[in-house]
C-alpha cells in the first residue's frame, strides 16, 4: 500500500522533466530551447540544465561524443540535484546515458532508444533518416546496440551537415519528406524515425511530415520527454542491478 501512496502522490503534481542542452552558437541554443518548451503538456513541465560541451559540429565522430559523456553525465546529477523527476540529453546520440543511469536516481531517458522502443509499439519496420552518409554507421551501432537493428527497413539522408541545417532550412525540410515517402515507397518502412532533431522537430514538425509521408513519424525531443514522464508517473526508473550507484 505505500508503493501505491507513492504512485499516487507523483500523479497529484506537475511531473519535471530536464532536458540536458549542450553548447550552441548564437541563436541555435535558443531554437532548441524553445522546441524543448513546446513540448510541455498539462501535467508535464519541460524545464532547461546546461552542459558545457557541444554536439554542434561538422563531422561528430564517436570520438565527440566520448568526449561530451562526462560533461552530460554532471548535467543529470544537476538535475537530480535540481529537483528534477527525470532528465533526457538533447539529441538523438543518447549523449552520456549509458553512464548517467548509474550516477543518478531518476530516470535517465535516450531520444534514441525511446524512439525506438515507441516505434516498435506502432510499426514493424522503421525507416531512419540522418543528415548525411557518414552517420549511419554511427546510428546502425547504436541501433545494433539497443538489439533493434532487425526492425530497421533502411535508411536515407538528406546530405546535409549539422552546420549546415539552419542557413538551408527549405531544402533540408523538402528532402527530409522525400526520404521519408522513398522510405514507404521502396523499403517497406510503416514508421519513420528522425535520428538527428535539427531536421524533425527543428525545420519539420513529426505532424506536418506525418501527413506528407502517410505513416507515423517519431522525433528526438517530444518523444524522450513525454516517455519519461510517463516512467515517473509509474515509479520507474532504471535497474540498479544493471546500473549500479556509485560506491
Amino acid at each position: 500500500m505505500t508503493g501505491m501512496g507513492e504512485r499516487t502522490s507523483k500523479l497529484d503534481r506537475n511531473v519535471r522533466v530536464a532536458l540536458a542542452i549542450g553548447n550552441y552558437p548564437g541563436p541555435e541554443r535558443q531554437r532548441r530551447v524553445d522546441a524543448a518548451l513546446s513540448f510541455q503538456s498539462p501535467g508535464t513541465d519541460v524545464g532547461i540544465v546546461d552542459v558545457p560541451a557541444t554536439p554542434y559540429v561538422k563531422n561528430l565522430t564517436p570520438a565527440h561524443m566520448q568526449e561530451a559523456a562526462p560533461a552530460f553525465i554532471s548535467a543529470f546529477r544537476d538535475a537530480e540535484r535540481q529537483g528534477y523527476d527525470a532528465v533526457v540529453p538533447l539529441g538523438t546520440l543518447d549523449l552520456g546515458v549509458d553512464g548517467g543511469r548509474s550516477a543518478v536516481n531518476i530516470p535517465v531517458v535516450g531520444p534514441c532508444q525511446s524512439m525506438l522502443h515507441m516505434g516498435a509499439q506502432i510499426g514493424e519496420r522503421f525507416g531512419i533518416i540522418s543528415y548525411h552518409d557518414g552517420q549511419i554507421a554511427l546510428f546502425r551501432a547504436m541501433i545494433r546496440r539497443y538489439g533493434m537493428e532487425g526492425w530497421v527497413a533502411g535508411f536515407a539522408t538528406t546530405g546535409f551537415k549539422l552546420v549546415e541545417m539552419a542557413s538551408n532550412a527549405e531544402a533540408v525540410s523538402g528532402l527530409f519528406l522525400d526520404c521519408g515517402r522513398k522510405l514507404v515507397r521502396e523499403q517497406g518502412a510503416d514508421v519513420i524515425l528522425a535520428l538527428g532533431i535539427s531536421q524533425c522537430p527543428m525545420l519539420v514538425s513529426a505532424d506536418a511530415a506525418r501527413d506528407h509521408i502517410g505513416v507515423p513519424v517519431l522525433e528526438g525531443i517530444g518523444t524522450p520527454i513525454h516517455v519519461a514522464a510517463t516512467m515517473v508517473r509509474l515509479g520507474l526508473a532504471q535497474s540498479p542491478v544493471r546500473w549500479p550507484r556509485e560506491a
